[in-house]
């Protein structure tokens, strides 16, 4: 039989695996620091190739320029039967309008029944075939502009849902149509269940 040292559980490591185990916290914190370096070179390089894209030498868009920061108004999520044939299927869909006018808030929540109304019938007229495609979802949002718009009394022609989707026109006239809708800036969706 060998003979082989014990090691004693109680026994602080040696100096070698004290100097190994300060060498490698080295090595990975030298590793972090280069791989943090070369993030911030490619996130430079996507910049510079992004303006040489556009023909200007300045960086990617900032966020939209507006007054201030945009005001969220959530609605009660929306549960209706669809308008499937072959099919009972229902909808479970959350929304939140967002308005470029924090003062618009107070209103909103005033002419909230109303809203709600046009909402629902908005939704029971969809089949779950609509709705699944992105396309029938960026519909769906323009129509609950729309919605909103009539509920808070603003004259809305159904000329201006595919109006404003045409992106032939000049941004300027889109702007001005978009302003048209009312104070809802856009719509977006908090949960989207079909079944």
């Amino acid at each position: 039989m060998s003979t082989a040292p014990v090691a004693d559980a109680g026994v602080a490591p040696s100096k070698g695996k004290k100097k190994l185990l300060v060498m490698l916290l080295a090595v990975v914190v030298t590793l972090a620091a280069a791989g943090g370096g070369a993030l911030f070179m490619l996130k430079q390089k996507a910049a510079a190739e992004y303006a040489e894209d556009d023909g200007e030498d300045a960086a990617p868009p900032a966020r939209r320029q507006g007054k201030g920061a945009p005001t969220f108004v959530p609605l009660d999520a929306f549960t209706v039967n669809l308008a499937d044939r072959e099919a009972e299927r229902y909808a479970q869909v959350g929304i939140t309008l967002e308005l470029s006018d924090p003062k618009d808030g107070d209103q909103i929540k005033n002419f909230m029944p109303a809203i709600r109304n046009n909402i629902l019938m908005l939704l029971a007229h969809k089949t779950s075939g609509e709705l699944l495609a992105r396309e029938g979802k960026t519909q769906l949002a323009m129509e609950v502009r729309l919605e909103t718009a009539r509920a808070l009394g603003f004259e809305v022609d159904d000329e201006a849902l595919t109006a404003n989707d045409d992106s032939d026109q000049p941004q300027k006239k889109r702007r001005k149509k978009a302003v048209a809708l009312g104070p809802v800036h856009a719509v977006h969706f908090s949960n989207f269940i079909i079944q």
